[in-house]
């Protein structure tokens, strides 16, 4: 049987397939220390739990527009638009099933075979996935270990030109927690707008950001609006990651035909969902503070417990909950290194190289589960990688 050669070049993400192993290996009856997945280890907050239930005893659970229910939609627009020092209307919001969707179908309805993307390496693996399937050419830009993980703008200019019809950005990213700052964001705005490019602006992790540090968006830039869109969702910010709920902001001519391609494929998101999603967003925040606080504090514990590891050297990411250590001085591969920590000291963290070629030499754990846990692995770490010889680098 043969299949297309749109999706011939997809492979499984790395986190579920390390995920898999890790399960096996349960199932055999080895104890695993998991920092392998992304996802927030707290319950979904009481509040969100309970309008979801309630939601679902009252009928809440028919269809609704494709783009989401207007309730929600209002919501959103209020509140996005305030966290970004922006103004929002309804008609720019589309609400999907999960952000990943609507990763896709925006570059459906922009990306023609040919077109060229520019997206971040290390970065999240279904950027490449859909520029591949739109038969977009991916074009990887480096994120610099000296620079926080935000672009190598140098290697950006050289490669943006005239055949670029779109550049990803996410800040705060994932695997590294990187930040783009203020000038790099216009040192990229600047060359989107002279290259007539959109700009795909991934902010699922805005919120979840430390030491009192702002996150600032591409789109508030001057003459970013109307090029950019913007993705943010409700799984990492309010523990909501089965709940299946993601948004776009976009120009309001874009979103009538995203809402075209929802209406053709998954028809609308859960009624139920979007019930929650409501309260989520008109609801207390207070919780949201509390968990980002208790992130910061991970945060701290598991960057120091790395660098005093022999060979390891791990930066201190601004947002999002990944650390992102580079392991070069081990002489292996971030998959070996990897597999080892796995099958040895039942360890389950990513390879770099999940991410991208670029991200090579260094691995990603996350560090949404409980101190103790972070304080577990990371014995079990050092001790499996005190007993390898490393390459000391120069002084």
């Amino acid at each position: 049987m043969t299949y297309t050669q749109r999706i011939a070049h997809l492979k499984p993400e790395g986190a579920y397939q390390v995920l898999a192993k890790s399960q096996a290996l349960e199932k055999a009856g080895r104890e695993i220390i998991h920092f392998e997945i992304g996802q927030p280890d707290f319950d979904t907050f009481e509040n969100i739990r309970d309008a979801g239930i309630q939601a679902i005893s009252t009928g809440q659970t028919r269809y609704t527009p494709p783009a989401g229910m207007l309730a929600l939609k209002e919501a959103i627009a209020e509140a996005a638009g305030k966290e970004r020092g922006l103004s929002f209307l309804p008609e720019q919001i589309v609400i999907g099933p999960g952000a990943k969707p609507l990763l896709f179908f925006p570059a459906m309805a922009l990306i023609e075979p040919g077109d060229e993307v520019i997206y971040p390496n290390p970065g999240f693996p279904t950027y490449e996935a859909m520029i591949g399937v739109m038969g977009g050419v991916p074009v990887p830009v480096p994120l610099k270990e000296e620079k926080n993980f935000s672009f190598d703008l140098e290697a950006f200019d050289r490669l943006i030109n005239e055949r670029t019809r779109m550049i990803i950005l996410n800040s705060p990213g994932n695997p590294t927690g990187g930040v783009i700052p203020t000038a790099d964001l216009e040192h990229i705005a600047e060359a989107a707008k002279r290259y007539d490019a959109w700009v795909l602006s991934d902010e699922i992790y805005a919120r979840i950001v430390y030491d009192g540090l702002e996150i600032p968006s591409i789109a508030g830039l001057p003459g970013m609006l109307e090029r950019t869109i913007i993705v943010d969702g409700f799984s990492k910010t309010y523990a909501m990651t089965g709940w299946r709920l993601g948004y776009r902001i976009m120009p309001a001519g874009l979103a009538k035909k995203i809402d075209l391609l929802l209406t053709h494929s998954v028809g609308c998101s859960a009624h139920f969902t979007q019930v929650a999603g409501l309260e989520a967003v008109r609801g207390p925040q207070d919780r949201v503070r509390e968990v980002v606080e208790i992130y910061q504090k991970r945060r701290d514990f598991i960057v120091a417990g790395l660098n005093k590891i022999p060979g390891v050297v791990c930066q201190k990411p601004q947002g999002a909950f990944y650390v992102f250590p580079n392991v070069k001085a081990f002489g292996k591969t971030s998959s070996e290194l990897a597999d080892m920590l796995l099958q040895e000291a039942g360890v389950a963290v990513l390879p770099g190289s999940s991410f991208g070629k670029f991200g090579e030499g260094y691995l990603r754990l996350s560090y949404a589960t409980s101190m103790e846990i972070i304080e577990r692995g990371l014995g079990k770490m050092r001790e499996a990688l005190e007993s390898m010889v490393f390459v000391k680098p120069s002084e």
